[in-house]
């Protein structure tokens, strides 16, 4: 019985592997990422001025960087390592060396990705 399954199953399997092995992938497009950057880049431009009111600021960008979605999973990374910094510090209430240095940190990952763009 096992013998005559094999066949059955083979036909139903070959098609969801070589599917799965097609050219049509998710990868984002050069194009996609550039996009993306200039959210980011938009997005950390509004709100109050970061070395005036540096707890504003970071509250401000929290739910607009949130909202930013990428099929490039390391720039996503970045951009929620970077919200989740920002939330951070407002939940904090001030920013402190620990805070300053996960922003910088997240932001560097950002900017490997987006030159730039978290600047």
């Amino acid at each position: 019985m096992f013998r005559s399954a094999v066949p059955v199953l083979a036909m139903v399997l070959t098609p969801a592997l070589l599917g799965a092995c097609g050219s049509s992938s998710s990868a984002p497009s050069s194009a996609d990422v550039k996009q993306v950057c200039k959210q980011i880049e938009a997005v950390l431009s509004d709100g109050p001025e970061p070395a005036a009111d540096p707890v504003g600021y970071a509250q401000a960008q929290v739910l607009p960087l949130r909202q930013i979605r990428t099929p490039d999973r390391k720039l996503q990374a970045a951009i929620d390592s970077l919200a989740g910094a920002y939330q951070a510090v407002s939940a904090a209430g001030r920013v402190d060396h620990a805070g300053e240095a996960a922003v910088k940190g997240a932001a560097h990952r950002v900017n490997a990705i987006c030159p730039g763009a978290a600047s």
